[in-house]
């Protein structure tokens, strides 16, 4: 049933044809059924649903009300009367009053949404009456669609199944179930494939068929359609039915690519490679040898290129419908330079990395350009957030490239950081493309993540690391922003970490972040000694680190935490921000973890005994084994400012068990770094301890060192 705007919104006009006044006087008036349904025909004929306004429409369902339209559609027709026409009666009334949105949502409508599945899977090609009927079961769905909880009744409701089973059967109205279905999986995908698989699994795979032997303007139809079916991994890639529209896919994909085409037609196929790239990686790609399907993944990556340059370089900051395309080729180039970078993968030549990354290297020069042109009233804009996340994840990677680009960038990337983490803003269409490059038509506003800095962190840690672009970080304030930010996720992350028995991506925040605290702590200690935000730091690594140090599952966030609280306190030891017993805290924790990490291990092969890493250590040494390290330095190096320091470690008897470890192992077998690091602690210990000195000359520290060449120990110890 067509919709018309509604122009004559107080009824006067209605009110004029006194025809419609009269039978809207019987249907208030009506004693019986016969009465109220011969007005109610001549109602139909009278005026149409869409040609009347809200107030009129209003009228009518008053004088007519449910109790008498439910009868209507689950009564029996008449002998001698029309199949379905109390039915086609009440289905043309039911759509009349589902234009309006108050009443889709009611209850008495959403009860029906079985009735209309009934209809619209009928096997009735050839009833030509019933055509108008299923045109007015649709119009009732989709307005059902349009209201806030009508999508969760129509999943309910098993419409998912009717409307794949009419597109199956190529039922009337089918094109119209396919547009249904692509409205309900844009917006809860994940619930109807896990209600309706088999079926939705059914329509996909006639969708990919079509779409691979299809040759005209149905072709690009399809292709912008599967982007909304395409089911979540590993679906397709487990099944033999699966790969098979995986196949399909790809052989629709690379004849469009391939081909010269209008952007318009071009648009769909970026989107769908980058949804499929998303989830499946290169599984998809499913080409007859290896060379072809480098080449179709070069080729794509290049397309997502030249369309980011060309539109980056050439357009005004405004928003239009191709920056959805734009941020799916971001996907495509974001994933080609994973692929470039990993070493494992084999898919790609040497030259065809090398030339992938010069491209690359363009369109993220196009990025950096775009991004200087944005103003303070379209920062906000999502498209921005996707621009910056995909130069983050460059940045992740590469720094070499466009130094003085990134260095003139840096000042916007900061006030743009610092602008999101102030404050909620409201996200529009592209919303699914921020988190993940997804497809979304869904208009309705949310809150969206206004973390940029977890996106840009490990970037901005290479970038600490050089003296240029670490300048422009402490000129614009970053280090406080940063503070800020760590506290947000420490607090966030210590709410519930006990149940997260793996990394996450909070816990992968604050550890990038002190990572690049510890760049700043390393390359600026004047730096440090003056800015506030430091002792503020240290106060929350000392009253922290005790917890996180005594859990295992944590061990290389507990491992960020005591060294850079060590390496801060090195620099404000004379801070009173802490009091002893944090502090004493703090450095109890630290001997927990800097003395735990080595122990003894037999090799009866060559009889005789290793220094090792510790089992809960060596899952994660990769990870901390240049923590561990540092911190051993600069714990040696807070022994001479804490007095009462070494009588802390003597007690703890961690002294006692490096001379054990020494003592036990074959010397030719210990790591020289390892040795060093050693040294240097009891060095310290014999330098500011008389009672640490015998300890170590008790156990044979002198012979120890002689053995183990560390000759600054044995010559202190000599000098006794």
């Amino acid at each position: 049933m067509a919709t018309a705007p509604e122009n004559d919104s107080d009824g006067t006009k209605n009110a004029r044809n006194p025809t419609l006044e009269r039978c809207l006087e019987v249907l208030q008036d009506a004693k019986n059924d016969s009465e109220q349904f011969a007005a109610l025909l001549l109602v139909t004929k009278v005026v149409q649903a869409g040609a009347i306004d809200a107030k009129t429409r209003r009228r009518i369902f008053d004088a007519v009300g449910f109790t008498f339209l439910n009868r209507l559609l689950i009564s029996r027709t008449p002998d001698g009367c029309p199949d379905h026409i109390f039915q086609a009666l009440g289905l043309t009334l039911l759509a009349c009053f589902c234009t309006d949105p108050s009443l889709a949502a009611h209850t008495q409508v959403l009860n029906k949404i079985p009735t209309l599945n009934e209809v619209i899977c009928r096997q009735h090609q050839d009833n030509l009456a019933m055509k108008p009927v299923i045109e007015d079961a649709y119009q009732c769905l989709f307005a059902i669609a349009e209201t806030p909880a009508g999508q969760q009744h129509l999943l309910d409701h098993g419409s998912v199944s009717a409307l794949c089973l009419t597109y199956q059967s190529q039922n009337h109205g089918h094109s119209r179930a396919l547009q249904l279905l692509k409205i309900l999986l844009n917006t809860m995908g994940f619930q109807c494939w896990k209600k309706s698989k088999s079926e939705l699994m059914d329509v996909f795979c006639i969708l990919c068929r079509e779409f691979c032997q299809s040759e005209d303007s149905k072709k690009f139809e399809l292709c912008e359609i599967l982007s909304f079916f395409l089911p979540s991994p590993p679906s397709l890639t487990n099944s033999p039915l699966g790969i098979e529209c995986l196949k399909n896919t790809y052989t629709g994909l690379s004849s469009i690519l391939k081909s010269k085409l209008t952007v318009s037609q071009r648009d769909p196929a970026l989107k769908l490679s980058s949804c499929l790239l998303s989830d499946y990686g290169i599984d998809w790609i499913l080409a007859d040898s290896r060379r072809a399907r480098s080449k179709f993944l070069s080729l794509l990556v290049n397309l997502a290129c030249v369309e980011v340059r060309l539109y980056l370089e050439d357009t005004v900051l405004e928003e239009d419908e191709r920056q959805a395309v734009i941020a799916a080729c971001y996907g495509i180039i974001e994933f080609g330079m994973m692929t470039c970078i990993n070493a494992e993968t084999l898919l790609l030549t040497q030259e065809q990395k090398l030339q992938l990354i010069d491209i690359m290297t363009e369109a993220f020069g196009a990025v950096v350009y775009y991004l200087k042109q944005v103003d303070l009233e379209g920062m906000h804009s999502p498209f921005i957030f996707a621009s910056v996340r995909i130069l983050s994840a460059w940045l992740a990677e590469e720094t070499s490239s466009l130094k003085q680009e990134i260095c003139d960038l840096l000042p916007f990337l900061v006030h743009y950081a610092r602008s999101l983490f102030s404050g909620k803003v409201e996200i529009n269409q592209l919303s699914c493309q921020i988190a993940k490059i997804r497809l979304s038509e869904d208009s309705s506003k949310s809150a969206w993540p206004r973390d940029a800095l977890r996106f840009l962190l490990p970037g901005l840690c290479h970038l600490t690391a050089e003296e240029k672009p670490r300048e422009i970080l402490i000129k614009e304030g970053f280090p406080s922003l940063l503070l800020l930010y760590f506290c947000s996720q420490w607090e966030a992350f210590n709410s519930n970490h006990q149940s997260l028995p793996n990394p996450t991506d909070v816990e992968m925040s604050i550890q990038t972040s002190c990572g690049i605290f510890l760049n700043l702590v390393v390359t600026e200690p004047d730096f440090v000694r003056q800015e506030d935000c430091f002792s503020s730091l240290l106060s929350l690594l000392m009253k922290s680190a005790p917890s996180l140090v005594v859990n295992t599952d944590h061990l290389v966030l507990a491992a960020n935490f005591v060294t850079l609280g060590l390496m801060i306190y090195r620099i404000l030891s004379n801070s009173s921000v802490l009091s002893k017993p944090v502090v004493s805290t703090f450095f109890k924790s630290a001997i927990h973890l800097l003395s735990n990490a080595h122990f003894i291990k037999a090799n009866p092969e060559e009889n005789k005994s290793n220094i090792a890493v510790t089992g809960q250590y060596f899952r994660c040494w990769d990870e901390i084994s240049e923590l561990w390290f540092l911190g051993m330095q600069a714990f040696a190096s807070c022994l001479p400012l804490v007095p009462w320091l070494p009588q802390l470690v003597l007690e703890s008897g961690w002294p006692r068990n490096i001379l054990h470890l020494l003592d036990q192992a074959s010397p030719t077998s210990v790591d020289m770094e390892l040795v060093t690091a050693f040294q240097g602690l009891l060095l310290q210990l014999a330098k500011h301890s008389r009672q640490c000195e015998d300890l170590i000359l008790s156990e044979g520290g002198e012979q120890k060192a002689n053995l183990y060449g560390m000759a600054a120990l044995e010559q202190h110890l000599q000098g006794k």
